[in-house]
């Protein structure tokens, strides 16, 4: 078992604002090996008929445990009601500390009737992250992290084997999908989520997607909300301040994993025209991971100009993020343009082999030139999420 200090102090750190942590996160993505690397916790699998028996009253079931004890609900949505089971434990055993796991984000309505507003901290976990990779997992070769992918099970593997990819789309429907929104065109949906993996990073065009799956565009858009909510895919919204100009509306909609991308382009190998599409997902991930997701957008004007990510600070600050494989081949010009608008804010440029980061001068801009750590460091100490001191 490799360990991750990192996630194990951001568990830790989470529990000293609120006593329920929501870990969020795709199947097979490592949630239950995080969970029981939680050493003297109860660990309880929603998938067993002997736990929804333990809980079936909450009440009575939490009493049972010590003050501080950790509690563990390993993909909770299994259970009848599991939004009423984690408010009972919040309102009423708030000495406890309990982690619930799932394969959704608490907005799956068919099994979510509270969000749990104010009670929880929600924790998104993604594929293993470029700085773990490197450092936790022992994998430097850029190249395979981004064809493998970063579900663990993956990236360790000396080769990489399409069937899983294959069943992991067909479990996914089956696992989550179905129970968790009731959809039944099984057919549609997968031929939806595989084109949205082969056109990952790119914009959303409802029409265009429903005459190539043979979908309503009310259905096209349902099925990308479930995706969305089931951590499949994640949409990042236009940044726009009322420029006649800039692109109000359509999200750059990103998938979970580089390595689903691959499988459903056919790549075998990464070539080097691929990097940087499969680099802006790493990036992204970080990001995410940093920021909480709060504030984080990106940016294009309708010439084209484009920057890759945006942060909202605060006040007037907008931070920018440029995802490069080479800092050489950077061009300053979308983020001169974007400047002129917002000129308040830090410029990063972020590449795969900057261990160390550094200031250059490009375009009359200070770029701060850095990698994925230079991010966790930057707004993760912004926004009180932990060091990055266990990744190396």
């Amino acid at each position: 078992m490799i360990e991750r200090p990192f996630w194990i102090e951001k568990l830790t750190s989470a529990w000293q604002k609120r006593s329920i942590i929501w870990l969020a996160g795709v199947r097979r993505v490592g949630k239950t090996t995080l969970a029981r690397m939680l050493s003297g916790s109860s660990y309880l699998n929603c998938d067993l008929p002997s736990t929804l028996r333990k809980v079936e009253d909450p009440e009575l079931f939490f009493r049972h445990f010590p003050e501080g004890a950790v509690v563990i609900f390993d993909e909770i949505h299994r259970l009848p009601d599991p939004s009423q089971t984690l408010k009972i434990a919040a309102d009423e055993f708030s000495q406890l500390r309990i982690l619930a796991t799932g394969s959704s984000t608490l907005a799956a309505g068919r099994k979510f009737r509270d969000t749990l507003t104010g009670r929880k901290v929600v924790l998104f976990f993604p594929p293993v992250l470029y700085t773990e990779s490197q450092h936790v997992f022992g994998v430097n070769d850029l190249d395979k992290r981004l064809l493998h992918g970063g579900l663990p099970e993956c990236l360790l593997a000396d080769d990489m084997d399409g069937d899983f990819y294959a069943e992991w789309l067909d479990s996914f429907y089956a696992r989550d999908i179905q129970e968790l929104f009731g959809i039944r065109e099984r057919t549609g949906f997968l031929n939806l989520l595989r084109l949205m993996l082969r056109q990952s990073s790119g914009l959303v065009d409802y029409s265009s997607l429903s005459r190539e799956c043979d979908l309503s565009r009310p259905t096209v858009k349902a099925h990308l909300e479930a995706m969305a909510v089931s951590c499949a895919l994640y949409p990042v919204q236009p940044f726009h301040g009322g420029g006649r100009r800039e692109i109000i509306k359509r999200p750059r909609v990103y998938a979970f994993d580089t390595g689903f991308v691959a499988f459903a382009r056919g790549w075998d190998r990464i070539r080097e025209d691929d990097r940087g599409l499969l680099w802006e997902h790493l990036v992204l991930d970080t990001l995410r991971v940093s920021t909480g997701g709060n504030g984080l957008f990106y940016w294009r004007d309708k010439s084209g100009r484009e920057v890759d990510f945006v942060v909202a600070g605060p006040g007037k600050q907008v931070h920018a993020i440029e995802c490069k494989i080479n800092p050489d081949y950077f061009d300053p010009e979308p983020l001169r343009v974007f400047r002129q608008a917002y000129p308040d804010g830090r410029n990063y440029v972020i590449c795969p082999a900057v261990e160390e980061s550094y200031q250059r001068q490009s375009g009359g801009l200070t770029i701060q030139v850095g990698g994925c750590r230079t991010l966790l460091e930057e707004f993760g100490k912004r926004n009180n999420t932990t060091s990055v001191q266990d990744l190396s």
